[in-house]
């Protein structure tokens, strides 16, 4: 497998042209190197995952109706966070750690000004695609009366201000990939920080400020977003990255770098998203807008694994992009099948306490018995799977770092197709949420089997 893995990069500098911190993704011990890399992305996903928790509980004050609302918008936010930073992002990152791995400073400063374009203009499609028809699709999703306009409400505001969550992750991106972690959690920490009073102040009011209901929620996302942006903007724009922006003709052999990854990995979050949106349906059509309630909060904890997992699959592009442009694919691959073990373990555990006491999550988030009901079968059944879902998912990034997205691809259509078409037949015959939660559990279950079977029989190499 080395013979086919060296032919995957050229072995790019030596040692004294490296600066210390692509020294250390290309040579590190592997588990300190990555744990090194990972606790400070962990801690900062955890923490920007926390806005959609801190927004669902002050929501939940609101009633179901508001409740049923965010849980129609929310699939579609996570959506546009994990394309803009776990694909296209990783895409970002990927060819950023490629350049520097094979010793194109060039190249990788270029690469700069082509993230931003790229995510510009992905931003405004974002917010001129929802605007348009997301009345559609939320009615769609199963949304009618006070959960319908609770939903426009909130994803008006969020998905205006959508251009700055796409540049944000594009400078995140640019420093990941060149190894530095530590900077892109500092400015989320800070975005987070200003969220967590603006949230309630804007929600509910206080002395001058007006109450604006779900839509204080939407306006305090942007308001916390735009200033990460800002903060990550500077560090890149004045030079403190490894990769620097300068202003260059634009080449389509770099957006092929950035895209060729970037692309792919979009399709195979928006199977995520369309399974978590398609169930929804689902759930709507057996118990209407409180089971839609129970079954979006519960879910919103298996969109907390994301971001989780996400502390890992952020050091993974770099590790494993780097090395592969170093022609060090054994390595790539030690390092690939590590981080899914760790993100197995940590998922896992989540899931199996999650399943064991769901209460205690559900009931952060209100009381209607109906919701509580559903949100527990559902965390019950398939929370003993989400180790699968973690193991596939940072398999998923490591490929990024790869280049090499086909399978992700193929393992992700496997566990839409179990999840949502067995999820329907069951319902068909059964008229029962349960199997309903069965079948997602199963589709999580040959999400991450398959993917850590085919890469570890050496799929990257083929």
């Amino acid at each position: 497998m080395s013979g086919a893995a060296t032919g995957l990069g050229v072995p790019a500098m030596g040692a004294a042209v490296m600066s210390p911190r692509t020294r250390m993704l290309l040579h590190g011990r592997v588990v300190p190197t990555l744990l090194r890399l990972a606790w400070p992305n962990t801690l900062v996903m955890l923490a920007q995952a926390s806005v959609g928790l801190i927004e669902t509980w002050w929501v939940s004050h609101l009633g179901t109706d508001a409740l049923a609302g965010m849980a129609l918008v929310f699939p579609g936010f996570m959506m546009m966070q994990m394309l803009s930073g776990g694909a296209v992002g990783g895409g970002i990152a990927s060819a950023v750690a490629r350049a520097l791995g094979a010793g194109r400073q060039e190249d990788a400063d270029a690469l700069v000004l082509h993230a931003l374009v790229i995510n510009g203009v992905l931003g405004l499609g974002f917010t001129a695609l929802l605007l348009a028809f997301g009345p559609a699709l939320y009615a769609l999703l199963g949304g009618e009366g006070g959960s319908l306009q609770a939903a426009l409400q909130y994803s008006d505001v969020v998905f205006g201000g959508a251009v700055l969550v796409w540049l944000s992750n594009a400078f995140a991106s640019v420093l990941r990939g060149t190894g530095a972690m530590l900077l892109p959690s500092v400015s989320i920490v800070i975005g987070v920080a200003v969220l967590v009073p603006l949230s309630p102040l804007l929600i509910h009011g206080y002395g001058p400020v007006p109450a604006l209901g779900i839509a204080g929620g939407g306006w305090a996302v942007v308001i916390g977003t735009g200033l990460s942006t800002a903060i990550l903007g500077w560090a890149v724009l004045s030079g403190r990255s490894i990769a620097r922006l300068r202003w260059a003709r634009l080449r389509w052999a770099l957006f092929r770098d950035i895209l060729g990854v970037g692309a792919v990995a979009s399709v195979s979050t928006l199977q995520t998203t369309l399974t978590i949106a398609l169930t929804t349906a689902v759930v709507a059509r057996a118990g209407g807008p409180d089971a839609v309630a129970g079954y979006g909060t519960g879910t919103r904890l298996e969109y907390l694994l994301i971001p989780l997992v996400f502390g890992l699959g952020a050091p993974l592009v770099a590790l494993v992009g780097t090395n592969i442009g170093a022609g060090q694919g054994a390595r790539a691959l030690r390092i690939a099948l590590t981080g899914g073990a760790l993100a197995f373990l940590v998922t896992e555990a989540v899931g199996l306490a999650a399943a064991a006491w769901p209460e205690a999550w559900l009931g952060l988030f209100g009381h209607d018995p109906r919701m509580l009901e559903t949100g527990a079968a559902y965390l019950r059944v398939v929370g003993p799977a989400y180790g699968f879902f973690g193991l596939g998912l940072s398999l998923y990034f490591a490929s990024q770092g790869a280049g090499k997205l086909g399978w992700p691809l193929l393992a992700g259509l496997i566990r839409l197709v179990i999840a949502v078409g067995g999820g329907w037949l069951a319902l068909h015959l059964t008229g029962s949420l349960a199997w309903v939660f069965a079948a997602l559990a199963a589709g999580l279950v040959a999400y991450g089997v398959v993917l850590a079977a085919v890469i570890r029989g050496g799929a990257w190499f083929r």
